[in-house]
């Protein structure tokens, strides 16, 4: 089988010629201080994993007087973004010894929003939320923009990458930094500990919070029929049952990510939720949104509590499951010998009756090479 075809027999539950191994993202880190500045694809090829192309692809709604930013350099993961008049951002670079620090003011007629990014080597957050006062949403629902998916440009990278591999790509989030999930986008916006004090204190703001987000990953969704990606993700690590109860799960996200991925799948998409932190407790709750894929199972001694083959048991016959694999402790300060047993393990407790990707539970910064050609050279000889 190529690449692209044992992904596609995994994403929908059937049997490949092997055990498909991959990773969830090569970050330019690694790549840089690892790999001699290989590109993502002579990685993929070097290791002898099986590709993913990651690609986002934007188009302004002209009719709604919206274009792309002129002063916009998409980065990491990022498509080009989209303003209009009522709704310009601005970046300006604060001074800052330890860390690179960007001030981004989102401009409208009515307020100008600000939020704070920084920067290490190895990833960015965000320092500064956007979401100060309630009635800010208010600002987002009246004048962002909504991205629409570039169903052309996104066809033209398929059709170039052909078998090689998955196309990849992401419900849009938020511009300059988000995430997928509704949910997940609302953390980012006013931060994780004020929006779960929220459910208990106004929920009905958290609800239309909610709702304004959602709407703009719903026109984007709508958008994308016809175009030729593999796989969507959505969710994110702050829906985790390690961050929020599973009854928050259930009244705050389920509601908005389930109906998200119905309107995905009505536009010929498959979708993957990602949950990176604790499953266990909300499996079935997100199984029941009707994913195709769910991701990313990470094991107890990362932080996590998957424990695979019970998660295997319990929502296997519904979902592909992607993950599992521990790099934390098995792309660094192990024996080869280490690496391969971790990788059967995972094999033995999810790999039955197909279903499955092999891949690490979320990115890595720093590994050995070694393990990583003992990682992939050992899921290949896992054979159905």
């Amino acid at each position: 089988m190529t690449s692209k075809e044992r992904f596609l027999k995994a994403l929908n539950r059937e049997v490949p010629d092997r055990l498909p191994v991959t990773t969830h993202h090569l970050q330019p880190y690694f790549l840089d201080n690892f790999m001699d500045c290989l590109s993502i694809d002579e990685t993929f090829d070097k290791f002898g994993l099986d590709p993913i192309n990651w690609f986002q692809a934007y188009k302004p709604d002209e009719s709604k007087g919206e274009y792309y930013d002129p002063d916009h350099i998409p980065g990491f993961l990022e498509a080009r973004r989209i303003v209009s008049d009522s709704w310009i951002i601005k970046s300006k670079e604060l001074p800052n010894d330890q860390y690179k620090t960007v001030r981004y003011n989102f401009i409208t007629p009515d307020k100008t929003l600000s939020m704070v990014l920084q920067s290490n080597e190895y990833t960015s957050w965000v320092s500064e939320r956007l979401i100060k006062e309630k009635k800010d949403i208010d600002i987002i629902a009246k004048f962002a923009t909504n991205p629409l998916c570039d169903v052309e440009a996104v066809n033209r990278e398929a059709e170039k990458y052909g078998q090689r591999g998955m196309i990849r790509g992401l419900i849009n989030f938020f511009d300059v930094y988000g995430q997928s999930g509704c949910w997940q986008d609302a953390a980012v916006l006013f931060g994780i500990e004020n929006l779960i004090m929220a459910t208990f204190d106004d929920s009905e703001w958290i609800h239309k919070f909610l709702e304004i987000l959602f709407e703009r990953k719903k026109k984007f969704l709508a958008s994308c029929k016809g175009a030729k990606y593999d796989l969507l993700e959505h969710g994110g690590g702050d829906a985790s049952s390690t961050v929020i109860s599973p009854q928050i799960f259930e009244e705050y996200i389920a509601p908005y990510d389930g109906k998200l991925i119905d309107i995905a799948h009505e536009a010929g998409q498959r979708v993957v939720y990602h949950t990176c932190g604790g499953m266990m407790p909300i499996l079935e709750i997100i199984a029941e949104m009707k994913p195709d894929a769910m991701e990313t199972f990470t094991p107890k001694d990362m932080g996590g509590d998957t424990i695979l083959s019970e998660a295997k048991k319990r929502i296997g016959d519904k979902v592909c499951m992607i993950g599992g694999f521990d790099q934390f402790h098995f792309f660094k300060n192990c024996e080869p010998e280490d690496t391969r047993k971790a990788v059967r393990e995972c094999f033995d407790a999810a790999g039955g009756n197909g279903g499955y990707i092999l891949s690490p539970s979320d990115h890595f910064f720093e590994a050995d090479p070694e393990l990583l050609f003992a990682f992939a050279d050992e899921a290949r000889k896992c054979t159905y």
